[in-house]
């Protein structure tokens, strides 16, 4: 087995989940939240915000992919699920378990604006920054993170350790 360093506790991860929530909470007051979670490691994250904003939402899914089975992303991006509901009119929040060069969400976001949303704003639970090959506007920041692998609270290797509840770095990783 992998030897896993903690980068994040699961005490700070749900205390910052309770701040993002009330920030949010308080920039969307007066309107209803159209959620996008991004498949497969936005969901934990998602579902915990999810329990600290107060106004009306929905939630929807989408699966996106840039990485395959690598560490590292291919510049290749592709939906392999889509919404289930139009978002025109709608104040869409997008929620992301991790920005790292920007080409996933860069494509994303222009996919849907091309369907009319009111808005347009990111979540996300980390932020890579030293990775970043594509400028992005995010208006909620979790944690910015130095570059490394990391895994767990729903980011994985291979398709493992989502399950953790914090946030860490595989070492020993080839």
């Amino acid at each position: 087995m992998a030897k896993i360093e903690v980068l994040i506790s699961e005490e700070d991860l749900i205390k910052r989940i309770k701040e993002l929530g009330v920030e949010i909470s308080e920039d969307y007051k007066d309107k209803e939240i159209s959620m996008i979670c991004v498949l497969k490691g936005g969901v934990m994250f998602m579902t915990d915000l999810a329990k600290e904003i107060k106004p009306l939402m929905s939630m929807g899914f989408m699966a996106i992919s840039s990485y395959g089975n690598q560490t590292s992303s291919s510049g290749i991006v592709k939906i392999e699920k889509d919404l289930d509901e139009p978002i025109e009119g709608k104040d869409v929040l997008i929620v992301e378990d991790i920005i790292d060069s920007g080409r996933t969400l860069n494509y994303l976001i222009k996919v849907l604006k091309d369907r009319n949303p009111n808005s347009v704003k990111i979540v996300t639970l980390l932020d890579k920054p030293d990775r970043r090959i594509m400028n992005v506007d995010v208006e909620y920041v979790g944690f910015t993170i130095p570059d490394e692998f990391v895994l767990g609270y729903g980011l994985d290797y291979l398709q493992n350790y989502r399950n953790l509840p914090y946030i860490g770095i595989m070492k020993g990783l080839e």
